[in-house]
């Protein structure tokens, strides 16, 4: 009973930064909240065995493979006859929106690799040693995953270079 009690506590405590995790990672509102409860479903069937210090370190990395296993099996599929896009907002719409609709739809194109990686660098504020222990590969993958994701970043939006740490020369 005390196990239950202490993963009802983590998913109340969690639920919200995992959630936005996701969300970068699928690009979508709703796969997110399935991952997010994808992942959790698995925890809770280890519960008594995921070391307490580390339980976030788990979830995450369940929601990451779990990412990748996705667009692995999607890749395999037909495409769709006409996928949903972000469109931009209208003129009422803020700088700051634009630029958000604008780097999501960036990421969508990114590889879940590369998505995976931008997220646990930047968003989670991870070191490359902890990138790549939660994601399982090398730190020079990690170091390259980024610099190729960061690269590709700034080919499909160059407006947003300001924003990845280096600004593009005018051509």
């Amino acid at each position: 009973m005390a196990d239950r009690q202490a993963f009802d506590a983590y998913v109340r405590e969690r639920w919200d930064p995992l959630l936005r995790t996701a969300a970068l990672l699928t690009g979508d509102p709703a796969s997110a909240e399935d991952l997010v409860q994808e992942a959790l479903v698995r925890a809770a069937r280890h519960w008594h065995r995921v070391d307490p210090g580390a339980v976030d370190a788990y979830v995450r990395r369940v929601m990451y493979t779990r990412s990748i296993d996705a667009w692995r099996w999607r890749r395999r599929q037909p495409d769709p006859v006409d996928p949903v896009r972000h469109e931009r907002p209208g003129a009422d719409g803020t700088d700051e929106v634009a630029a958000r609709v604008t780097l999501v739809d960036a990421l969508s194109r990114l590889t879940p690799r590369q998505r995976a990686v931008l997220v646990a660098r930047f968003y989670e504020d991870r070191t490359e040693v902890e990138t790549a222990r939660v994601l399982g590969c090398s730190v020079s993958t990690v170091k390259s995953q980024t610099r190729h994701a960061l690269s590709r970043l700034r080919e499909l939006a160059p407006e947003l270079a300001p924003t990845f740490g280096r600004e593009e020369a005018p051509r």
